[in-house]
């Protein structure tokens, strides 16, 4: 399983931290990470905020209106926050503790688990962006969990503890929350609750953690430039009460309220091919603030890595022909991540299919 939430800046074998730069005292933000372009988000004080959908899990495996909730949400958002998802919050807690000690040992620490030259996991930034675009206000730290024989014998055995031990108890946890929603997506669409399952195959898994300084000048940066995540779903896990991540709705940047012992669950890329674009993507990006850092957990589920990706049998009819071609997951990922397609523009551009006289 690679790379399924690629977003972020440079790599480079020599450690640059973000947090290292934020103890500094800065009172200006150096030039790098300044965008001149930034989108201005719905004020949270206006009323005309749109509401963001909230899935009750235990109502939703009790088959009643919640099926409807979830499938407007999907095609509405494809975004959800979700509560009741049987989760215990000592898991949680533990894995949270155990992020935040993480970004907080040292650099002589962190180079133990830095990233190698041409490999994307550990400590640093994961794609290569362009020499001219502005770099995220993050730090970041990504893993390949799941299944286990994908992790790198480098770098999950030499996690200190007992963070190695709870995050191994949080993958798993998060591998069971991923089955169960998309076997209720499955329901939602009307194709049951396995075809979206047997469609990824055996699902990889990766964790990022993402750690955001506070900043001096939050306004001239992102935490996160905007993205879709090239993922099934995304379940995130707020690490602390600090606002930060906003999603396009209707062209508008729309701020989050996270839930206290929600997740929120993002649809990704791989997601809007297997729906046949019934349900889509959301593009999303994180701000940062002045005064407290931020940090937040999130679990990419994705496809077998041998596998191969394409709309899911069921959904494909005459009334409804395939809108995407259906491509091995390798090549799906090295398009995703290759400096010409950015984000969603690789589905959009090379995986659809455009039919004459037909709508989609």
């Amino acid at each position: 399983m690679t790379n399924m939430g690629a977003e972020t800046a440079e790599v480079g074998s020599h450690p640059s931290s973000v947090k290292e730069l934020a103890n500094e005292a800065l009172t200006k933000v150096p030039e790098r990470y300044v965008r001149p372009d930034i989108d201005p988000p719905i004020l949270s004080d206006t009323h005309s905020l749109p509401q963001i959908p909230v899935i009750d899990l235990t109502k939703l495996l009790l088959k009643g209106p919640e099926l409807d909730n979830l499938d407007l949400a999907c095609k509405q958002w494809g975004f959800f926050q979700v509560i009741n998802h049987g989760i215990s919050m000592e898991v949680v807690e533990d894995v949270k503790r155990g992020a935040e000690e993480l970004f907080n040992l040292s650099m002589e620490e962190k180079k133990k688990l830095w990233q190698k030259p041409g490999d994307m996991e550990g400590f640093g930034q994961i794609v290569e962006k362009p020499k001219d675009e502005a770099s995220d206000w993050v730090d970041g730290f990504y893993i390949l969990t799941l299944p286990s024989h994908s992790r790198n014998p480098h770098l999950f055995p030499n996690l200190p503890q007992p963070f190695r031990e709870n995050l191994e108890v949080y993958c798993n946890e998060m591998r069971e929350l991923a089955m169960k929603m998309y076997a209720v997506i499955g329901e939602a669409l009307g194709i049951g609750p396995k075809e979206i399952q047997e469609s990824l195959g055996e699902p990889g898994q990766a964790i990022k953690i993402n750690y955001y300084p506070p900043c001096p000048q939050p306004e001239s940066v992102l935490g996160l430039k905007p993205h879709t995540d090239a993922s099934a779903l995304t379940i995130l896990l707020q690490g602390n009460e600090v606002e930060g991540l906003q999603v396009k709705k209707d062209g508008t940047w729309v701020p989050v309220q996270p839930l206290p012992n929600a997740f929120m669950v993002f649809l990704g890329d791989v997601l809007e091919v297997v729906t046949n674009a019934i349900y889509r993507s959301i593009e999303h990006r994180a701000v940062v603030n002045s005064w407290k850092e931020r940090f937040t957990i999130a679990t990419f589920s994705g496809p077998e890595w041998n596998g191969n990706i394409g709309p899911a049998p069921s959904l494909v009819t005459p009334q409804t022909p395939p809108l995407f071609k259906t491509i091995d997951v390798v090549d799906f990922y090295q398009g995703y991540l290759s400096p010409q397609h950015r984000g969603k523009s690789f589905i959009n551009n090379v995986l659809r299919i455009h039919h004459h006289n037909l709508k989609g």
